[in-house]
């Protein structure tokens, strides 16, 4: 089971395949922010990585990064287009507290959606 390290919040241990902002709600307990539902559109669910950051990335997450100018900053990552199978530890910098939004956003599915393409950065 992989573990989970989220700055200010503790470590924890995820079930192996989780999408990373799931893991981020459900276990770890942050107010991520997710708008879009989890569908590599709005950006608003980067985390940054500080340990573990995978290698490949789908390509909707790259499209998504390179149009808003954040392709280039190696750490900063969708967390609805990471699947939890190795240990990470990241700090959510999205938050629904103190974003003005009237909610998160809709509830991500369980499968990383768009269906995934991989490629890498």
């Amino acid at each position: 089971m992989p573990k989970l390290t989220v700055k200010n919040f503790g470590t924890f241990d995820i079930p192996c395949g989780k999408r990373l902002v799931l893991a981020l709600v459900d276990e770890a307990g942050v107010d991520q922010l997710h708008a879009c539902g989890g569908n590599a559109r709005c950006t608003t669910c980067r985390v940054q990585f500080f340990m573990g950051e995978p290698d490949g990335m789908t390509e909707a997450e790259k499209s998504v990064l390179a149009a808003r100018g954040l392709l280039g900053n190696a750490s900063l990552r969708l967390s609805c287009q990471i699947l939890c199978d190795h240990d990470m530890t990241v700090q959510a910098i999205s938050r629904f507290e103190g974003s003005g939004r009237a909610n998160a956003g809709n509830r991500p599915s369980e499968q990383i959606t768009p269906p995934p393409v991989w490629t890498t950065r």
